[in-house]
């Protein structure tokens, strides 16, 4: 009778490992089923993702594309003369420090308000025309120095009384371009967009002649875009360290089924 007792209890405790094991068995094929769930998920978000960066891309591309062709085709034959170029950005350059203001002045020389007179006005003809003007974002003035100040050899003072110099130039510039009768029936748009920025030495080129400029930058709401298409990446970053955390527990669901 104990015998029996015995084999019974034993019998007892294999039917509860069973069903324990039962169990285990079905919780790894759960984890599976949701991992592989999971996985199928992650991968349509990034397939959303991707497909938004490279719409974005494609639209800021077509866009500064277009832009570029328009504004050499109405500038090319001026750059020379004014010493002036258009990069792939679209930022128009004026290179001649001797022409734009005197040394440590604030005041635009006759020669480069010549110049202005006829490149704003066309400038302001392109950005304004439907192809473009819902596009614009904002028009910038910008004002470049080199990195010296007089005599002195401290770059804190250097650079802040560059930064007053160079946004005094950028001010005078817009000042002066917003003066202009040409684009009177703009101004209501340029108040929301022409900006005029001061920035010292903080983006040298070459060597301090060239660094003294005025740049006219255009920033399209698809160069914003452009942020977005980082913060996507950023987003697509955290998605697969998902789809790594998801696919090893997978593939551990999977091991522990077979």
């Amino acid at each position: 009778m104990q015998r029996d007792s015995q084999w019974i209890s034993i019998s007892d405790m294999m039917a509860g490992l069973m069903m324990i094991f039962l169990l285990i068995t079905a919780s790894y094929m759960l984890i599976s089923n949701n991992a592989r769930h999971e996985l199928e998920k992650s991968n349509e978000e990034l397939k959303k993702l991707s497909d938004k960066m490279s719409l974005i891309a494609q639209e800021h591309y077509d866009l500064e594309s277009a832009l570029y062709v328009d504004l050499m085709k109405e500038f090319s034959k001026d750059l020379k003369q004014w010493n002036a170029l258009i990069d792939e950005g679209n930022t128009i350059r004026f290179r001649e420090p001797d022409v734009l203001f005197g040394a440590g002045e604030g005041e635009m020389r006759e020669r480069f308000k010549q110049i202005l007179d006829s490149f704003f006005p066309r400038y302001i003809a392109i950005l304004s025309s439907p192809k473009y003007r819902n596009h614009i974002e904002e028009i910038r003035i910008e004002g470049h120095t080199s990195s010296e100040w007089k005599a002195s050899s401290q770059i804190t003072e250097r650079y802040l009384e560059n930064a007053s110099l160079s946004q005094a130039r950028a001010f005078s510039v817009l000042q002066y371009c917003f003066s202009l009768p040409q684009i009177a029936k703009d101004r209501e748009w340029l108040i929301s967009v022409l900006r005029a920025n001061g920035l010292s030495f903080s983006k040298p080129l070459e060597n301090d002649m060239l660094s003294r400029r005025v740049e006219f930058r255009t920033i399209t709401k698809s160069k914003q875009k452009i942020e977005q298409i980082l913060n996507v990446s950023q987003e697509n970053n955290l998605n697969e360290e998902i789809q790594k955390s998801l696919e090893k527990e997978f593939k551990k669901g999977t091991k522990n089924e077979q």
